[in-house]
């Protein structure tokens, strides 16, 4: 089975300093892969670099069949294929939820108006909103707008989703609505690289876990072994689970 997403070697510098050393790992198409560390370990510069919106210096990253690295490839339309989305939302503020949703089918896959409003409102029911479309994103909770984030990217019919702790800028009562949108996707087989602290998402959804630190990848691994068989751990993502477990 040829994966989705490949990561080989991937290295990157800011400068003199490295921020992510010899990543390598594959994501087959529709699998769920988690990817946690602490804070600075390079999880969120890690899965920029699988669309790249954060350039690598070294390796080589494949993304169905397309290599990302390579200048011939047209990054406009490898990122129109891969969904992400982002801790803060990155909705623009001055258009309405619809023009959100719209905006980028239009001018990025060339889609009428009709047919990019109609697949933007598809998608916003499916995260239980669409009686917000004629509202603006500062009108809406920051758990909604998250929800919009999500059905905006996937108006874009991607082969794969990128999260970039997407639950991270959200009141706690807040990160269940986004978590359940996810959840859905999951469990329909959407191929998703998702970086979050949230241990109890990765428990029920992810296929496998990828624990990161210091730019490296010290786990990879299926979640049941790494959250069942604890002592066979890294000592450092020993550390890290002992904190996050015991709550």
């Amino acid at each position: 089975m040829s994966a989705m997403i490949t990561l080989k070697n991937v290295s990157k510098w800011y400068g003199d300093f490295q921020v992510l050393t010899d990543c390598s790992t594959a994501v087959e198409k529709g699998e769920v892969v988690v990817v946690c560390g602490p804070s600075g370990s390079g999880k969120s510069t890690l899965i920029k670099t699988v669309n790249a919106l954060e350039p690598f210096q070294k390796g080589e990253i494949i993304v169905d069949g397309l290599s990302v690295g390579d200048p011939k490839t047209d990054l406009p339309k490898l990122r129109a294929r891969i969904g992400m989305v982002f801790q803060n939302f990155e909705l623009f503020p001055h258009l309405s939820i619809t023009d959100n949703l719209t905006i980028a089918q239009e001018k990025v896959l060339g889609r009428s108006k009709d047919e990019a409003r109609q697949k933007g409102l598809h998608y916003l029911d499916r995260v239980g909103l669409k009686a917000h479309a004629a509202k603006f994103p500062g009108q809406l909770s920051g758990g909604q707008q998250q929800r919009v984030a999500i059905a905006r990217a996937l108006s874009m019919d991607p082969i794969a989703m990128l999260f970039d702790e997407p639950t991270s800028a959200l009141d706690p009562e807040m990160v269940n609505e986004v978590l359940d949108v996810m959840v859905e996707l999951a469990h329909e087989g959407m191929t998703m690289m998702c970086v979050t602290h949230e241990m109890g998402f990765a428990r029920k959804v992810a296929n496998r876990v990828i624990f990161m630190d210091k730019g490296a990848i010290v786990e990879d691994c299926a979640k049941e072994e790494f959250f069942g068989d604890i002592k066979a751990r890294s000592e450092r993502a020993q550390h890290f689970l002992s904190k996050i477990l015991q709550h």
